[in-house]
């Protein structure tokens, strides 16, 4: 009798490989440093690769645990109030007298503490949408960091805090190597665990799931805790660009998130996606953004391109998931 084996992977497909979506955004990030390069000769230089990420890095830390948002099936636009009432509480704390490091342990907790209500109420109001629980509360949290500070400024931080968003550590920027180590915890997290592996699960399933012991409720709350922290970051490296920080900063910081995510190949339905694209859409619309910027165009030139982005990856997403149904059926 011949002995029968079981293969444990799959054998390698060099055609499936190279046909993934994160190539054509290799091949679209090329394009636009083509570009970039046509308008300035001063363009491709190793003070333009390191200097103009400093100019776009601060969102892009939200895009971390949005990205397990909409893995989830959610959607979250309450980012960007997140992120000013946390600035904004953070200079009324050092206003009032506390030391700068305490201000900023205290950002840290406050922004967690608001994501984490997020997450608790949707897990206590099941039957509510996302779009709706964080659509109250954007308007809830930039509401209240309008009461606290009306239309005012507030800044006069310490000389020292600039070097968040400013400051090198040898020839790297200190917010490029914060936002790697960051990067690198949420694709260990996303793909090395069995978190990771339990919020692509409720994506694809979620009443399945429940069915097969997850706590759906502990993810959820633990995503909303994350939004939240990554929110606080980003308010601290936002205000330390700035200086100071009023109500209105990160304004429509959430919109540039959630297209972020999606142009990376992150699916809306919820239960695909990986981590490598967003991190390729970060730096696509980032650099895109500076190339318009070297010949003066106008943001809403910008909105236009990003726009015909993101719908090229909604028709490429769903004809991709579009054969596998048919495969399925076949």
């Amino acid at each position: 009798m011949s002995e029968r084996t079981l293969a444990v992977t799959a054998a390698w497909n060099g055609r499936k490989f190279f046909f993934q979506w994160e190539w054509l955004l290799v091949l679209i990030f090329i394009l636009i440093h083509v570009v970039n390069s046509s308008i300035s000769p001063y363009y491709f230089s190793i003070d333009t690769f390191l200097g103009a990420p400093m100019s776009f890095l601060d969102k892009a830390f939200i895009v971390l645990p949005m990205m397990l948002v909409i893995i989830l099936g959610n959607i979250d636009i309450s980012v960007a109030s997140i992120v000013a009432f946390t600035s904004v509480m953070m200079a009324v704390i050092f206003n009032a007298g506390v030391p700068m490091p305490l201000a900023l342990g205290a950002a840290l907790l406050f922004g967690t503490a608001l994501g984490g209500i997020n997450g608790l109420l949707l897990v206590k109001f099941k039957e509510l949408p996302s779009m709706i629980v964080t659509l109250a509360t954007m308007t809830i949290y930039r509401g209240i960091a309008y009461v606290i500070m009306e239309d005012r400024a507030a800044g006069g931080f310490p000389s020292w805090f600039s070097f968040f968003a400013w400051g090198y550590v040898g020839p790297f920027p200190f917010i490029l190597l914060c936002f790697a180590a960051a990067a690198i915890c949420f694709g260990i997290l996303l793909h090395k665990t069995g978190f990771g592996r339990n919020v692509y699960g409720m994506g694809s399933n979620r009443l399945a799931c429940v069915y097969s012991g997850v706590k759906t409720d502990r993810i959820l709350l633990a995503v909303g805790l994350l939004t939240g922290l990554m929110s606080a970051i980003c308010a601290i490296f936002v205000t330390s660009r700035m200086g100071s920080t009023r109500p209105n900063v990160a304004q429509n910081y959430e919109l540039d998130v959630i297209a972020m995510v999606v142009l990376g190949g992150v699916s809306t339905s919820g239960g695909t996606g990986r981590i490598a694209g967003p991190l390729l859409a970060v730096f696509i619309i980032g650099f895109l953004n500076y190339g318009l910027g070297l010949i003066n165009v106008s943001a809403q030139i910008l909105l236009v391109i990003l726009g015909l982005l993101l719908v090229l990856s909604v028709l490429v997403m769903n004809l991709k998931s579009g054969k596998r149904v048919k495969k399925s059926a076949v």
